[in-house]
């Protein structure tokens, strides 16, 4: 019987080839047919970073990608902006012959997107923030990234200040909350303020702390948000909420969901990994 054409959420990859083309055999995807988003962080910890880029690269067209902490994060450290931590697993993609190519593709790719009435970003949004103004505060910072000016963009983007949204923020101070929203956020204190000393689950953060997606002021409460960044959450399927993040690259599984045209979480499907990163 022939399928109608189908659209995919994938979580974090991380390096993680083989599981993504376990993934992809999985889902018998068709690039005439269907379409896949990735929700940022191609890159980093996992074996194969490199090979990730050039699978989703000749998936123009077919597949869309955000850019995640890691993968901003390896644009800057081939910049010289930033150093490789002890655990990066970037230096076979940064020697690669088309290592050029790789990277110019990776600054294009967008911070947020929406189809299928579903808006998809790496880490989260702020709570003042609904669909409209998440993508017009994404694009400011892709078009600077894909600017000819982007090495110097990058070089002040990183940080953990100014921590509290207001629509008064201009200049480098706007733009760099934006790129902690999208790509780094998980818990807010109870003024809105974004904290970066919790990385676990939500059990074991402290009262004084909400998850973003849980923040009663939240202006996308009714829209589908899907987003990875979050290992520690795993697989979260609501209506409203679809957390794609399950660890692939700490030897868990590579998540992909079918987001249906009414807005709502479909089929779950994953593969296991055989990568185990060191934590």
């Amino acid at each position: 019987m022939l399928r109608i054409m189908a659209m995919y959420c994938i979580g974090d990859i991380q390096g993680c080839d083989a599981a993504l083309a376990d993934l992809l055999d999985r889902l018998a995807f068709s690039p005439s047919r269907d379409s896949l988003y990735v929700l940022g962080d191609l890159v980093n910890r996992g074996p194969a970073s490199a090979s990730v880029l050039r699978r989703l690269m000749a998936m123009d067209g077919s597949a869309f990608c955000l850019l995640g902490n890691h993968d901003i994060h390896l644009l800057a450290v081939s910049q010289g902006i930033r150093q490789m931590g002890r655990r990066d697993t970037l230096t076979e993609l940064l020697v690669a012959p088309d290592a050029p190519l790789l990277l110019d593709w990776l600054r294009r790719q967008p911070l947020a997107l929406y189809a299928n009435r579903c808006l998809m970003v790496h880490a989260g949004v702020q709570p003042q923030w609904d669909v409209a103004q998440t993508l017009e505060c994404a694009a400011e910072v892709a078009e600077h990234l894909r600017s000819g000016d982007w090495t110097r963009f990058l070089s002040e983007a990183f940080g953990n200040h100014p921590a509290l949204w207001r629509e008064s923020l201009h200049g480098m101070a706007r733009w760099r909350l934006i790129i902690n929203t999208l790509t780094r956020i998980r818990f807010l204190h109870v003024d809105g303020s974004l904290d970066f000393s919790h990385k676990r689950g939500i059990e074991e953060a402290p009262d004084d702390l909400v998850p973003w997606f849980a923040h009663p002021l939240r202006r996308t409460a009714d829209t589908l948000v899907a987003f990875g960044h979050w290992s520690a959450l795993g697989l979260i399927t609501r209506h409203n909420l679809l957390a794609l993040d399950t660890g692939c690259v700490w030897g868990g599984e590579l998540t992909a969901v079918e987001i249906t045209p009414e807005g709502t979480p479909g089929e779950v499907i994953q593969v296991t990994s055989a990568t185990s990163a060191e934590i």
